[in-house]
């Protein structure tokens, strides 16, 4: 696999867990009336941030 195809898969592997988390946050939100932990938005937030510090490094 080359590099770009292998950064490629990078993003969508997090961003499909990023994608998972929020869900799940918007679901406890919703539903269950439950605010999420600030440390955990906190950690969602630097994860996304470091995704697109990657994405704007190409």
């Amino acid at each position: 696999m080359t590099d770009i195809k292998q950064k490629k898969e990078n993003v969508k592997m997090h961003l499909k867990h990023l994608r998972q988390n929020l869900k799940k946050m918007h679901l406890e939100v919703t539903e269950e009336l439950i605010l999420p932990n600030p440390d955990d938005v906190k950690e969602l937030m630097n994860k996304m941030d470091k995704l697109l510090k990657l994405i704007e490094s190409k």
